[in-house]
């Protein structure tokens, strides 16, 4: 008889009272005992809600105090040098230390987890010497069976997957390094084994990935010690994102269960199974529902899947689960009460797909006759949407089409627009900017929030506003910042802002995600076809200009980072998605011009974000993304200067497709792993202009002038001055007042120091 699983719940709460704790326990307002005994009762109320939604298989240690990566290198001691760590259990000040730096210790490095808007922290395995800790997968199993009953699966991040994700080791030194870790993960399974644990479900993520011939015979040597370690454990080797590489040897791996996509990797798991078939003998984790989308699942589809894996698979050997944790979608709809009944009855949230989980696990083994009523619901809330004004706007698909037929350019090639650029602007030797945001005080957020609640009227906010860049254009002014931004105060986020003023959209009260750390996001919903219903930047940043004689870049997200950080229509294809919002911002931009501003900056930090795991398809996703960019872009005069942002992320081997961006100036968030980046322009050559982000807004130390002049004078080795800007890593939004005038000034401070230096050779 089938089960029902899930691989993994979000931690934040409905409330998002994670988050809260964290935060409150970070600014001293919560000592750590009381911080401990919050966290443990919101991890016990998501185990106590699967448990009512019977749920099979509960995950445990799925629940964090920052991200699952950072959790597994704290077990096995993995903490760099710098932050003195000196054995035992770590501390908190020195686990939220390693993610968010101290005053003496920079945070570790921060990137994304595939191709998801989650990030985790990167471990350093330079200098350190691994061992237990703690055993964290036991302790919450010990927790979940001691205070509610519940017979846990333990989840664990995979020692091939840990291997891959870290740094501070060379590739000589993977067998050392595996040698070193797999006794510890012994150790700790064997801990399980001896508890009484059933189920284990180890998290190998990378084996959807291409791998080399070494890692595929690494997976072996681990899994089959495992295999001689623990004989008595069901090991679940869980894979998510897409479909699995060497299908073969994976599913020949001596361990009791295989967990797959049937999601994101629907058409090659699917394939494989049918052409190689499934061993008898091994129970097949079916993720057949969505843990990244927000959408309904289709019951008809997916009970029509489910039966036709059983004719491959045993209905016994099958666990019916979510595609990947559920980490990635927000926690309930029941909070929704202002969306459109049509919009509501589509989305499914954390609990909503536990529920489909449960009703289509049953259905398999009873038959779909004793859900026909639900199964008719599903199908008439699904096709209102789908029929829907919001979904078959004609002139915007119409319009789409023609420009998805015609090849975007710049007026004149970046040498002639540089040239005409410097005439305008003569700007000096490496000018300074800032990326786009500015703090957001508890002044600014209560000024919005008495906006939104209607106790301030649309002039009042406008006043207040005003009054916010008056201060920071003043300020930008005496620190000596060449270009400048208004601050984007009457901005909640830069996704939700456009989406807020573009049809198509829709904005949830709830719809809460964890990004980093206690950084939660509610990203927009397009339902829709996009378009642009009138000018949405222009009005504060003509003010800005108004109020100085250096210019002020407009700022806008651009069509591939709004879209993937909204939760997307699964209708019609992403790329159409993205064409329809770059048409909507090339009328943003072409207001933007009309008003007098000649630098706009269309950020676009989550290109990289979107970029399929598979490589024989990610050329065709860096096409459309640089074409949707250049929609967006280039109807411009060559006198004004584009600009764009993105966050670092194995920048080499996409430049290609960032130069073909023809943005005349890229910043690149880049302080957390600088000499990465700076090996990558070692290699290849970028022939437009560009800054290196020259420290980090993500952590609240100041940094110095001599640190910021050497990450200058590192990045000179290989750009060309003349096109170098300098500027922090990303927006500054989330940083106090204080530090961020400081770190500012310091940066100004280094840039002359350059100037000096380097002046001569121009």
């Amino acid at each position: 008889m089938a089960v029902s699983s899930v691989l993994g719940y979000p931690r934040i709460g409905a409330d998002r009272e994670w988050k809260k704790a964290l935060e409150a326990f970070w600014s001293g307002k919560l000592g750590e005992s009381e911080f401990q005994l919050q966290l443990q009762e919101i991890r016990l109320n998501h185990l106590r809600k699967q448990q009512e939604k019977d749920i099979d298989l509960i995950p445990v240690n799925d629940f964090s105090y920052y991200d699952h990566i950072l959790d597994t290198a704290a077990m096995f001691g993995i903490i760099p040098e710098r932050f003195a760590f000196e054995g035992g259990v770590v501390p908190l000040s020195v686990y939220y230390g390693v993610a968010r730096g101290t005053k003496d210790a920079a945070a570790s490095e921060m990137t994304k987890w595939f191709n998801t808007n989650y990030h985790y922290i990167v471990p350093e395995l330079a200098g350190v010497t691994p061992s237990i800790t703690e055993n964290k997968p036991l302790t919450a199993y010990r927790e979940a069976k001691e205070k509610l009953g519940i017979e846990g699966k333990p989840v664990i991040v995979g020692p091939l997957t840990f291997l891959k994700l870290s740094k501070g080791y060379s590739a000589s030194e993977t067998d050392a390094w595996l040698s070193r870790l797999l006794p510890l993960y012994v150790q700790i399974l064997q801990e399980l084994a001896e508890e009484g644990v059933q189920w284990v479900q180890i998290d190998e993520p990378i084996l959807v990935t291409k791998l080399s011939d070494a890692d595929i015979e690494r997976l072996k040597i681990i899994y089959t010690t495992f295999a001689a370690s623990v004989p008595t454990l069901n090991i679940m080797l869980q894979t998510y994102f897409e479909s699995v590489e060497h299908y073969s040897d994976v599913v020949s791996l001596p361990v009791k269960g295989i967990g797959l996509d049937f999601v994101h990797g629907l058409s090659g798991n699917l394939q494989l199974i049918k052409e190689l078939g499934f061993p008898a003998d091994k129970v097949l984790g079916a993720g057949v529902i969505d843990g990244r989308g927000i959408w309904k699942a289709s019951l008809r589809e997916k009970l029509g899947l489910l039966e036709e894996l059983t004719e491959l698979v045993t209905a016994k050997n099958l666990i019916v689960q979510s595609s990947c944790s559920l980490l990635h979608v927000p926690v309930t709809t029941e909070r929704e009460t202002k969306l459109t009944s049509e919009l509501k009855n589509a989305l499914a949230y954390a609990d909503e797909k536990l529920d489909e989980l449960v009703l289509i696990t049953k259905a398999i083994a009873s038959g779909s006759e004793g859900i026909i009523e639900e199964l008719e619901k599903c199908d008439r809330d699904l096709q209102a949407l789908q029929q829907s004004e919001e979904r078959n706007r004609s002139s915007i698909q119409q319009a789409v089409a023609s420009l998805s037929n015609q090849q975007p350019e710049r007026s004149r090639p970046f040498a002639e627009r540089y040239a005409a650029q410097q005439s305008k602007w003569e700007l000096p030797l490496f000018p300074t900017t800032t990326i786009g945001s500015f703090p957001q005080s508890a002044e600014v957020r209560k000024a919005r929030q008495l906006w939104r609640k209607g106790e301030w009227n649309n002039e009042q906010y406008a006043a207040f506003i005003r009054e916010q860049i008056d201060i920071w254009i003043k300020l930008q002014e005496e620190i000596g910042l060449d270009v400048l931004v208004h601050g984007e105060f009457e901005r909640t986020d830069m996704v939700e802002f456009f989406g807020e003023k573009l049809a198509g959209f829709a904005f949830t009260q709830n719809g809460w995600v964890q990004s980093y750390g206690s950084r939660c996001v509610k990203p927009p919903v397009i339902f829709g076809d996009v378009a642009f219903t009138g000018e949405m930047t222009v009005e504060e940043t003509k003010y800005a200009q108004s109020r100085t004689n250096r210019p002020v870049k407009g700022m806008l997200t651009g069509p591939i980072t709004i879209m993937n950080w909204s939760f997307v229509r699964d209708d019609i294809p992403r790329e159409q998605i993205a064409y329809q919002l770059a048409y909507a911002l090339r009328q943003e931009v072409e207001a933007l011009e009309s008003a007098g501003i000649g630098m706009i900056q269309v950020d676009e930090p989550a290109v990289r974000e979107g970029l399929p795991l598979k490589e024989e398809e990610q050329a065709g996703y860096l096409a459309w993304a640089v074409k949707a960019f250049r929609i967006a872009t280039c109807t411009v005069r060559e006198t004004t200067q584009i600009h764009t942002h993105m966050c670092y992320c194995e920048f080499h081997d996409m430049i290609d497709s960032i130069e073909a961006m023809d943005a005349d100036v890229i910043s690149i968030e880049t302080s957390r792993s600088h000499g990465e980046l700076i090996h990558s322009f070692e290699l290849n050559t970028y022939k437009l202009g560009i800054g290196l982000g020259v420290y980090d807004i993500h952590s609240p130390r100041v940094p110095s002038v001599e640190e910021m002049t050497s990450m200058i004078e590192r990045a000179l080795r290989v750009l060309d001055p003349k096109l170098f800007w300098i500027n922090p890593d990303c927006g500054l939004k989330t940083r106090g007042l204080e530090e961020t005038a400081a770190s500012l000034r310091n940066m100004v401070e280094a840039t002359k120091i350059a100037r000096s230096k380097h002046a001569a050779l121009i």
